[in-house]
C-alpha cells in the first residue's frame, strides 16, 4: 500500500498489484486493505501463475476467487491469462462489475512470433470477450519489435485496446515507444530491482528521462545504436535538450546485433536519425547517420 502511494507521487497513472509476489498473501484479509477507497491510484490486479512467468503455484479456483473478490472490491482492471480465460469467465458467471475491465494476456518468454502468428493470437484473445488485449513477447533481435508495432497500429485503426510489449534489452524500445504506435499502457517499476519483467524501465525514467507523456503518433524517434548501449548517457542528454526547445521527439537506446537489418527495418520517416556507437579498446567513437 505504501508503494502504491509512492507510485502516485512519482506520477504513475495506475498501479499493478502482483498478488503472486506478496509473501503470505491471504485474499480475504489483504485485498480489502489493498483496495480500500479512497485510493491514490486505480488498481490493476494480477495473480500470475508459475506457468505464465509468475509465482503462484496453487490450483486455479483459489486464484479465480481472489480475482473475483478484487473485482467486487472495486479493482479497475483484472488480468487473466489466455490459457484459462474461458474457464475464468465461466467461473465469474456474468458477475463482472461494469466498471472493471478484463485484460486477457499472453506471455511468450522465448521469442516474438511472426506477424501472421501475432494476428492469430490477437484474434484468439479478442474471441474471449476481453476488454483489453495484452501480448508480451521476447526479442531475440531488435527487429522483432517492429512486428509488435505493426500489431499496435492495426489495433489502433480497429479501435481495439491493446497492451503490446517486447521483453528483454533488445525489446526495450517497445516500452518507451508504445504510445506512439497506439499501446494502451506501458509498465514501469517503482525502482531498479523491483521489475516484474525483463528490462522493465523505472516509472521515474519513463516520465523524467523519456518524457513518455509527450510521446504520440507524430513524435520523431532518434537514438543511439550500439552493442552494448545501455551504459550510454545520450538519452538523458538529448531528451532534456528536446524538451527544452519544445521538439516533439524522443531519443532511445537501440541494442543492435545486425546494423544493416536494423536500418532496413526501421527506415520509415518516423525514425528520423541515429548515432552509431563503436567501442574499441575502451575508446568510444560516435558516428551520426540519417535514416
Amino acid at each position: 500500500a505504501a508503494e502504491v502511494a509512492a507510485a502516485a507521487a512519482l506520477g504513475a497513472d495506475l498501479a499493478e498489484l502482483r498478488l503472486d509476489r506478496l509473501a503470505g498473501f491471504a485474499p480475504r484479509r489483504d485485498l480489502p486493505a489493498l483496495l480500500a477507497k479512497p485510493r491514490t491510484l486505480p488498481a490493476l490486479v494480477t495473480y500470475r501463475p508459475k506457468w505464465e512467468g509468475g509465482e503462484y503455484e496453487g490450483d486455479d479456483e483459489p486464484r479465480f476467487e481472489a480475482l473475483q473478490l478484487a473485482m467486487e472490491l472495486g479493482a479497475e482492471y483484472v488480468d487473466i491469462e489466455l490459457k484459462v480465460a474461458d474457464k475464468f469467465i465461466k467461473f465469474m458467471s456474468g458477475k463482472k462489475p461494469e466498471n472493471c475491465k478484463l485484460i486477457v494476456s499472453s506471455h511468450n518468454y522465448d521469442n516474438t512470433p511472426s506477424a501472421e502468428e501475432l494476428a492469430s493470437l490477437l484474434a484468439q484473445i479478442q474471441a474471449t470477450g476481453a476488454d483489453i488485449v495484452k501480448i508480451a513477447t521476447t526479442a531475440t533481435e531488435i527487429v522483432d519489435v517492429s512486428r509488435m508495432f505493426q500489431i499496435l497500429v492495426h489495433c489502433q485503426e480497429k479501435q481495439v485496446p491493446i497492451i503490446g510489449l517486447v521483453m528483454n534489452d533488445r525489446g526495450f524500445i517497445s516500452r518507451v515507444l508504445c504510445p506512439k504506435f497506439g499501446g494502451y499502457l506501458t509498465f514501469g517499476s517503482l525502482e531498479k530491482g523491483k521489475e516484474s519483467a525483463p528490462s522493465q524501465p523505472t516509472a521515474a525514467d519513463l516520465i523524467n528521462v523519456y518524457n513518455i507523456r509527450q510521446i504520440g503518433p507524430d513524435t520523431k524517434v532518434f537514438g543511439i545504436i550500439g552493442n552494448p548501449v545501455g551504459h550510454s548517457k545520450s538519452p538523458i542528454l538529448h531528451n532534456e535538450a528536446f524538451r527544452s526547445v519544445g521538439l516533439n521527439a524522443v531519443y532511445v537506446p537501440f541494442l543492435v546485433d545486425d546494423l544493416a537489418k536494423f536500418l532496413s527495418t526501421y527506415s520509415s520517416p518516423d525514425f528520423a536519425g541515429f548515432r552509431y556507437l563503436i567501442l574499441v579498446s575502451h575508446i568510444t567513437y560516435s558516428i551520426s547517420t540519417r535514416s
